[in-house]
C-alpha cells in the first residue's frame, strides 16, 4: 500500500505538541525510514512544514533543515525531485533566503536557467543567478 503523507503528520512528530499523535506519527515515519512502508508526499507539503516551523514556531533555518531533511531522505518517502531539496536547504540556510526562493533557485540550477524575472532581492545572494526586474518598453 502506498499512502499520501500530509504535513500535519510530520509536524506532530517534530513538534510533539500532542503526545499521542506524536508517538503514532513517529512510528509511521520510522517505517518509512526503514523502507517498510511507502508514502508519497509533495513539494507543497514540505513547503507547508517549513512555513509552519518558521512562522508559527520561529525556528531558525538551520534547525528546520536539520529536522526536516532527514525525513525527506527516508527510503520509503517518495517525493518528486527529492534530491533537489538538498540544494534548496543549503541555499535556505547559507544564503538566508526564503524557502520558496531557495527551492526555485535550486530548480533553476538543475534546469540550467540562469535568469529570473523577479522583484525579490534575495535572488541577488545566489551565485549564478541573474535577477532582472520587468520594465515597460
Amino acid at each position: 500500500m502506498i499512502f499520501f503523507l500530509d504535513a500535519n503528520v510530520i509536524l506532530r512528530h517534530l513538534l510533539r505538541d500532542d503526545e499521542e499523535k506524536a508517538t503514532a506519527s513517529k512510528e509511521l515515519l520510522a517505517r518509512l525510514e526503514r523502507g517498510e512502508n511507502k508514502a508519497l508526499t509533495s513539494n507543497i507539503v514540505i513547503a507547508e512544514v517549513v512555513f509552519v516551523l518558521e512562522r508559527t514556531y520561529r525556528l531558525p533555518n538551520d534547525e528546520i533543515r536539520e529536522l526536516l531533511l532527514p525525513i525527506i531522505l527516508f527510503p520509503g518517502l517518495m517525493l518528486p525531485q527529492k534530491r533537489l531539496f538538498l540544494r534548496a536547504f543549503e541555499l535556505y540556510v547559507d544564503k538566508n533566503v526564503s524557502f520558496g526562493d531557495a527551492y526555485n533557485a535550486a530548480l533553476m540550477e538543475k534546469l540550467k536557467i540562469t535568469d529570473v524575472a523577479s522583484y525579490d532581492l534575495h535572488f541577488d545572494r545566489i551565485e549564478g543567478i541573474r535577477r532582472f526586474e520587468p520594465y515597460i518598453r
